[in-house]
């Protein structure tokens, strides 16, 4: 699939949202035309942080958000959590290979609940995981940051890595999106598209508004982001 026929997706990341008005925030960065809800899952053990579970991604459904809400485990063992946030309403959830016993079943899993499933890299973490179970996967997640904190700068080595996986997603012939995830700003997200990925994760390069008085305050960020995609086919 060429740039020119791939829909790309912006999926803001409420890890930079303000969590004391979360609903809102969310409800607000959707009118603005983001596509996905990034959902960061952080345990304090994978990753040095700790953030949210599925009560939360629940309350989001509670409150209205039909949009896809994309979960991203940094957490081990990652199972019990999958089954959580299905129930919780996930869409999407993605998880490290090297935080998974079993990474077919872990794939099959998230499959069985409804929800399509995909395999996270960071930086240093080989493609070759995908070798066996391209067939259970749906969403490639390249980390372009170390995982565990927002505002982190694009390690660009991922330009090349973004390459290979999106070789490895055209050789398979699936319908896989090839996602990244850290330091995508306006002013690059250009050139991370040509490298190959079709979603795009940003947290404070979105949600850096400050007026929060106003609905309105993604709108030249996401319609910024739209700009320069455009501009990559």
């Amino acid at each position: 699939m060429t740039d020119a026929t791939r829909d790309f997706l912006i999926a803001p990341s409420i890890l930079s949202a303000d969590f004391a008005r979360l609903g809102q925030e969310v409800d607000d960065v959707l009118a603005s035309g983001a596509d996905i809800v990034h959902f960061d899952v952080m345990d304090n053990h994978y990753v040095p942080n700790l953030t949210i579970g599925p009560m939360v991604c629940q309350a989001l459904r509670h409150h209205g958000v039909t949009a896809p809400i994309d979960v991203h485990l940094m957490v081990r063992p990652v199972d019990r959590l999958i089954g959580d946030f299905i129930d919780a309403g996930a869409s999407i959830i993605t998880f490290h290979p090297e935080a998974s016993d079993h990474i077919d079943r872990s794939l099959q899993l998230i499959r069985d609940g409804g929800c399509r499933a995909g395999l996270v890299f960071n930086p240093a973490t080989p493609l070759s995981y995908l070798d066996y179970v391209m067939d259970k996967v749906d969403m490639v997640l390249l980390m372009s940051v170390n995982p565990g904190f927002g505002g982190q700068s694009f390690i660009p080595a991922t330009l090349d890595k973004l390459r290979e996986a999106r070789r490895r997603i055209d050789a398979s012939g699936r319908d896989i999106r090839l996602e990244v995830d850290g330091g995508v700003k306006v002013d690059n997200i250009a050139e991370i598209a040509r490298a190959g990925a079709d979603t795009f994760v940003a947290g404070s390069a979105v949600f850096k508004a400050s007026n929060a008085a106003d609905p309105h305050r993604y709108d030249g960020v996401i319609r910024e982001f739209r700009e320069q995609l455009a501009g990559a086919r």
